[in-house]
This record gives structure tokens, C-alpha cells and sequence, in this order.
């Protein structure tokens, strides 16, 4: 059952497939923004998915990221992610983000709850 306070974390390395320089966010060898919003978000997606009924997901559909200090190839990246508001179908997570040395980031992540079939549908849809 979902709770406010629902915590829960994710760990990755900085490796050369992540940096901003791999990915084409940046031209430098650090850890790069989309990574740690992949980061984030599949942190807060896992957290719900024991508590989630057959045939239910989480989608993302709003984030607000601070991306605050570089972290270099090699180190860990941590994410501390807890449930902060249900409304419904609606969850709101306050996300930070650590590597071995200090705080990377900080986000606010907005998930919804999806019937799959439903929502992949409607989806493909569109290719009607």
C-alpha cells in the first residue's frame, strides 16, 4: 500500500557511456544531467513498484532538477528518493542526489499511476 514517507535509493557508477560528452549534453567527461534524471526517475519508479497492482505502472510527467555539482568518471552516484504526496493516481517525490563526495542534486518528480493496456492504447493510437 502506498504511503507518504515511502522511501527508497539507486546506485550507479560514472562511467564513460554516461558522461555528458558520451551522451551530448555537454562536451566533458562528468557525470551527465539526463543520466541523473535517469537516475532519479527510476529510483522513484522502483519505490512504488512493489506496492502496485498486475498490470499498473508509474509514468513520468513533471520534473524540476537542479543539476548542483560535477561528479567525475568513476565515482558513485546515489539517489534518496521519498513519497511525499498522493493525490489519487498522482505521486509527488522529493529527490536528492549524492556522489562519494557531496550533493549532485535535487529534483521534485511527478508520477501518475497507468492501467498499462489503457495507457499503451491510447498510445499507439496515434499511429491510427
Amino acid at each position: 500500500m502506498l504511503e507518504k514517507g515511502l522511501k527508497y535509493s539507486k546506485e550507479t557508477v560514472c562511467d564513460e557511456k554516461n558522461t555528458a560528452a558520451a551522451v551530448g549534453s555537454g562536451s566533458l567527461r562528468v557525470f551527465s544531467t539526463p543520466a541523473l534524471l535517469t537516475l532519479m526517475e527510476l529510483c522513484c519508479a522502483e519505490a512504488v513498484l512493489p506496492c502496485l497492482e498486475e498490470g499498473q505502472s508509474t509514468v513520468g510527467t513533471s520534473v524540476c532538477l537542479k543539476h548542483i555539482a560535477a561528479t567525475p568518471v568513476s565515482m558513485k552516484v546515489k539517489a534518496e528518493c521519498e513519497l511525499v504526496e498522493i493525490d489519487r493516481r498522482r505521486l509527488v517525490f522529493n529527490v536528492k542526489a549524492f556522489d562519494e563526495s557531496e550533493l549532485i542534486g535535487e529534483c521534485e518528480h511527478e508520477r501518475f499511476i497507468v492501467i498499462n493496456d489503457k495507457f499503451l492504447s491510447k498510445c499507439y493510437s496515434k499511429l491510427s
